[in-house]
């Protein structure tokens, strides 16, 4: 018995999600990492990661400088994209209120999701959904 090839291409479904989601990645002192951390908080953060890191400089450039600690912490959050404006714009605000407040914050698109019950967690929308 023969079978028989088709070379029809496989259309994609049409199914999108209603909030798109995007990484928020922000670098800051370590000392002020849980103050961000407590930022996001409000605004339906469901997934942060706190990693900790080193700057680049070499150790005799950053005593000259009189830059005491070069320790980073790079928070990585799951965002609903249309929070992301406002939390951008809470961070400048405290960035130049906060004493040494720098840092800096960039979001990466996340193209797609495996499962529903995942989707339903990060965008914070449980059994609701």
């Amino acid at each position: 018995m023969a079978v028989k090839k088709t070379n029809k291409a496989v259309k994609p479904s049409g199914l999108t999600a209603p909030n798109k989601l995007k990484i928020l990645v922000t670098i800051c002192d370590r000392s002020k990492a849980i103050f961000y951390r407590d930022i996001l908080e409000g605004y339906d953060v469901n997934l942060q990661i706190i990693l900790y890191g080193r700057g680049t400089a070499p150790s005799d450039i950053v005593s000259y400088l009189g830059l005491a600690d070069d320790g980073k912490a790079i928070i990585l959050s799951v965002v609903s994209e249309k929070r992301i404006k406002e939390i951008l714009s809470q961070y400048e605000d405290k960035y130049f209120k906060t004493k040494n407040g720098k840092g800096l914050a960039f979001t990466v698109p996340i193209s797609s999701v495996i499962g529903v019950t995942l989707y339903q967690f990060l965008t914070n929308k449980g059994a609701e959904a």
